[in-house]
């Protein structure tokens, strides 16, 4: 009893096309992209990690060989987890180059500011190896301690380089400089630690609604603190003496090109002439 028109303009009855049966089918269509899809959704383990629950994912999607024309993406938290994740080492990367630039203006020097971030390695090194001991995995709330760490841990070798200049410029000697510096500022440095550490621990045992989320970051930065805490102490001044010496020998051979471009026109040969 259907009719559709051909292209001449004439009705056709439908049954002259088209075999119409009744049949069971889905009421809906879920569509990505303009494109047919289907959604498969998991849960995790208790104590397994969403990083870990995606590789899995991906292995067996390789696994099965899927047809090129099929395509798979991650929906929901995955996608928001993958997307936190995207530019974060780039971020870190900044953070670092712009404390560089910052410390290189106002020391006034390009070696100063290396010597103060050469306790950012142990820092990070520490809060990877907290982390992995109390089996966390390395999330937003991990990277924010990292970032966290670039600012905090700078303070020790501030304090003990900015005294050594000063004792430096007063004409005391790098060694000697360096050395009343980490006497003197042994106390402060500890004691901003200790108020540094004593902050974040809470986070890090895990104490208030939701802490779960955020311990990742107490430990983090708590890990970081320790390790660098007692490393820097002994790794500052040595980077610190270190680049002194190479700014003292860059600082002579530059005079002795200086000097040597000075002393080139007095030893031209002179050039003299008589009237004829």
């Amino acid at each position: 009893m259907l009719y559709v028109r051909s292209t001449s303009g004439r009705l056709i009855p439908l049954d002259t096309v088209a075999r119409v049966r009744t049949n069971v089918g889905p009421s809906v269509i879920a569509h990505t992209g303009q494109l047919p899809s289907v959604t498969i959704s998991f849960n995790l383990k208790p104590g397994v990690a969403l990083g870990d629950a995606v590789a899995e994912v991906k292995k067996v999607e390789q696994e099965l060989r899927l047809p090129a024309t099929l395509s798979t993406s991650f929906q929901g938290t995955v996608q928001a987890f993958q997307r936190s994740l995207q530019g974060l080492g780039l971020l870190i990367l900044a953070a670092i180059l712009l404390i560089y630039l910052i410390l290189g203006i106002l020391y006034e020097s390009f070696l100063h500011p290396l010597t103060i971030l050469s306790g950012l390695p142990s820092a990070g090194v520490g809060a990877l190896l907290t982390l992995i001991l109390f089996n966390q995995e390395l999330n937003l709330y991990g990277f924010v301690g990292i970032i966290m760490l670039v600012g905090i841990v700078k303070k020790n070798a501030i304090m003990m380089i900015d005294f050594a200049i000063d004792a430096q410029r007063a004409g005391k000697p790098a060694a000697e400089a360096i050395y009343e510096g980490c006497l003197l500022r042994f106390r402060p440095i500890m004691m901003t630690t200790m108020a540094a550490l004593m902050g974040t621990l809470p986070i890090a045992v895990g104490i208030g609604a939701g802490a779960d989320a955020r311990r990742s970051l107490g430990l983090a930065v708590v890990g970081g603190l320790v390790l660098s805490q007692l490393l820097t102490l002994y790794i500052t001044p040595v980077i610190y003496l270190y680049l002194e010496a190479a700014r003292e020998r860059l600082g002579r051979r530059h005079g002795r090109r200086a000097a040597t471009s000075a002393e080139a026109p007095e030893l031209a040969p002179a050039h003299t002439s008589s009237p004829s």
